[in-house]
């Protein structure tokens, strides 16, 4: 059985179609094509193209095929070129001939675009809460490294009771300022927090109904579109037959929302390999999320953080291969578009593999708190030192540089800043015996204490904000 070919006098070439079937992939959206279909005999009933009848023998048959598909006993057959046909030809095998007037007034064209989209919206909410997920292991562990007296599970490392966690902040990859571990976490959820807002915006988006746009033109049938959007879940019918059944931008904006996830993760997954190296040594991960060398007996690998940075790449490979799949395209409906799905399919595929893993590899995770501790030192605090003198009154320009006048003393010197003394100081400015001070790394965060900042006032109104209090 196929759903074309009256007008042909020979069979599709065994190659041509192998090529031209779309079912190994479009199987996916089975439950989505009988949804709409059953949907579709709603409406061609009350528009008068089925009787009573046929109305309940479709729909019943529909119903059996939807709990096969669903209970796993539905059988595909060689001749099924796609999941449409595999549904109208099993529907022809329970009621007989009735079904053959299923398909009236609707296209393929607007059928397959309409099942994309009922599964996206369907798609998006698990998305979704994966992310959000993944930011409540964040938000844990930046509650974890904030000053507490009740020790946690999480952020393990030892430090004064009451203390927060202190790291080095890093710009080019150099240690510049001194922040909270807490701030650190954080900056790893606002990233996720955007991409959730991207999928929530682009659910509007998608929650346009193209059934009832025929092939191209325009249903023939008098069906209620606005009817029929609502029964299926959709905001709105969509405004042009030509458009609705050619557009993908919501495929191409789903890749887009997927690759900038994958994005936001490669970066956090960077971090975390450099982090649990030997060279820096903040943080290790649990045995249950490492893998080990088949030579080397004391390895211990960060492998889920690389596959998630190198999967980044993969999502950005489909983006770009569908997007330019599109760019060319002539007319309204094309064959091209039945590359539409599958990078869409990987892409989801890829992110809800990932995110359950990435959040449970942090939850589990050491932190190393004095190693983070003693990574800081006073150099770090040179800016501090240039806010020092524009307290007393320097432009801020010519304290930077005297600033810089004391870190290169000290390095010729070879002390440390906060070792070097006094009198060094005030060969180079208004320096006095209070610029000890400024050494302190916490007095240093806590200084930040402008919105956004890493003082501990600062992240504890990001996370009540997280938390809606």
């Amino acid at each position: 059985m196929t759903l074309w070919g009256g007008r042909f006098t020979q069979s599709l070439d065994s190659l041509a179609w192998a090529l031209n079937a779309s079912l190994p992939v479009d199987q996916r959206l089975a439950i989505q094509d009988v949804d709409g279909s059953l949907a579709w005999a709603d409406a061609i009933h009350k528009a008068g193209i089925l009787s009573d009848e046929e109305h309940a023998s479709i729909s019943l048959g529909l119903a059996t095929v939807k709990e096969e598909f669903s209970s796993g006993e539905f059988s595909f057959v060689p001749s099924d070129e796609d999941i449409h046909t595999a549904v109208e030809r099993r529907l022809t095998e329970l009621i007989g001939v009735t079904a053959g007037k299923l398909h009236t007034g609707r296209s393929r064209n607007d059928q397959v675009a309409t099942d994309f989209r009922l599964w996206m919206l369907g798609t998006i909410p698990l998305l979704e809460a994966a992310l959000k997920d993944l930011q409540s292991a964040l938000v844990e562990q930046a509650e974890a490294a904030f000053p507490h007296t009740n020790p946690s599970p999480l952020g393990r490392g030892a430090r004064g009771e009451g203390e927060p966690i202190l790291m080095p902040g890093y710009t080019h990859l150099q240690r510049a300022q001194p922040i909270l571990l807490a701030h650190w976490w954080l900056s790893h959820y606002w990233p996720l927090q955007r991409d959730r807002a991207r999928l929530n915006d682009l659910t509007a988006r998608v929650s346009i109904l193209p059934l009832g746009s025929g092939a191209l033109a325009g249903t023939p049938i008098p069906v209620d579109r606005v009817a029929l959007a609502e029964s299926l879940g959709f905001a709105e019918p969509s405004p042009n037959s030509l458009d609705s059944v050619s557009d993908r931008d919501f495929a191409a904006e789903y890749l887009f929302c997927a690759t900038m996830t994958g994005i936001h993760l490669s970066k956090l997954a960077e971090q975390i390999v450099l982090f649990t190296s030997s060279e820096f040594d903040f943080f290790e991960l649990s045995d249950a999320f490492s893998t080990g060398s088949s030579l080397m007996p004391q390895k211990k690998n960060p492998d889920v953080f690389e596959l998630t940075r190198g999967k980044a790449g993969t999502l950005l490979g489909l983006l770009t291969g569908l997007l330019a799949t599109l760019k060319g395209l002539p007319s309204t409906y094309d064959k091209d578009l039945q590359e539409d799905k599958a990078p869409v399919f990987a892409a989801t595929d890829t992110l809800l593999a990932i995110l359950p893993v990435i959040a449970g590899a942090l939850r589990t995770i050491t932190v190393k708190a004095e190693r983070m501790r003693s990574a800081i030192d006073a150099t770090m605090m040179a800016t501090d030192l240039a806010d020092y003198l524009v307290e007393k009154d320097v432009p801020f320009r010519k304290a930077h540089e005297l600033a810089g006048k004391a870190v290169r003393a000290a390095g010729e010197k070879k002390v440390s800043l906060e070792k070097m003394p006094l009198e060094a100081y005030q060969a180079i400015g208004p320096f006095e015996a209070d610029v000890v001070q400024v050494f302190d790394p916490l007095r240093s965060v806590e200084k930040r204490n402008a919105i956004g900042g890493t003082s501990l006032q600062s992240v504890k109104d990001q996370i009540q904000k997280i938390k809606g209090v």
